[in-house]
Order: C-alpha cells, then structure tokens, then sequence
C-alpha cells in the first residue's frame, strides 16, 4: 500500500478521520504536525513563534521527504500541499485525499476549538469577529493546491463516521 495523504484545511477532520480509517484498516496513521513537534521538540505554535514559518516549511518538507515509502494513512498540515513541490510530490509517492469543507462549518468547528483552548498559530492574531472572513480568504488561496487532490470527500456534508467509511471503501477499492 503506497501513502494515502490526507489534506484539507485546519479543522477539516484529517488528523480524526485519518487516524479511525487506519484502524479500520489495520494500517499505520502518522501525522506531520505531531512528527515536527517530535523532531523539533516544540509544540507548533512555539516553532512558527521562535523560528518562523519559513523554518517550519523547510522541516515540514524534510520529514514529508524522509516519508517516502511510507506505507500507511498520513494526515499533513493544511499547508503541506501549497509549499514546494509538495502536492505533485505527494500525488507521485501515494495517492492524496482533500477532506473539503465550506466556510461557514470550517469557521463553526475552529472557534469552538478556540474556546476549547486549541491553540493553532495561524489564527493567533486573528480576531474573533474576523475569523469567518480570514478562513474564507484562506481556503480561497489554497483550493488550486487542494483541487489537485486524487480524491475529494466533503466532511462538511456528512458524519464523521460517514467521512471514515467513504476514505476505507476508497483505498480498499484503489
């Protein structure tokens, strides 16, 4: 089995959905932001505030490379894809699965998390009132790299467990 990687924007479900899926399939589930935080030794807000995005995106690239042959379900940040040459390298080395979601649910579920205390580094500055308005300019920016995706699952139109048996039933099939 080659690398499924799962991409969406933050909050899309891909660290949740990822993880059931491998266990459904007996596979292993790794995800790139618990790996940076492993090699780093910071969390991702400490590394993007201490080193900046750029040194992120460089160890983010590294490890993504450092996966080749992976044989398992990997759930990248949601700007792996739009960095490098990273989406094309991705669909090269596996097959890649966009968990999409409208703005309205994305911006529902992240500032739930925010009053949950989930901390997520790009949304630190970003105000209450002007969340909505920052995702959907975000997504904007990203779909050409998400649109490139060999598979789409729109998780914002059905259950959790629904979006975990149409990933299973789509890498069993493939």
């Amino acid at each position: 089995m080659k690398t499924k990687y799962l991409w969406g924007y933050m909050g899309s479900g891909k660290s949740t959905i990822g993880r059931a899926a491998a266990k459904s399939l007996g596979v292993e589930f790794r995800d790139l932001d618990r790996l940076i935080t492993e090699e780093s030794g910071l969390s991702i807000s400490e590394f993007m505030a201490s080193r900046g995005e750029l040194a992120f995106r460089k160890l983010e690239r590294q490890i993504l490379l450092e996966l080749a042959g992976f044989e398992g379900i990997l759930s990248c940040g949601g700007g792996t894809p739009c960095y490098y040459d990273n989406a094309q390298w991705m669909r090269e080395h596996g097959t890649t699965v966009y968990l999409s979601a409208s703005v309205p649910w994305l911006h529902q579920r992240l500032a739930a998390s925010r009053l949950r205390g989930t901390k997520r580094p790009l949304l630190a500055d970003v105000a209450d009132e002007n969340l909505m308005e920052f995702i959907a300019k975000h997504l904007f920016e990203r779909r050409e790299f998400y649109a490139t995706a060999d598979y789409q699952i729109p998780v914002d139109q059905m259950s959790t467990d629904q979006a975990v048996a149409q990933l299973v039933h789509y890498i069993q099939t493939r």
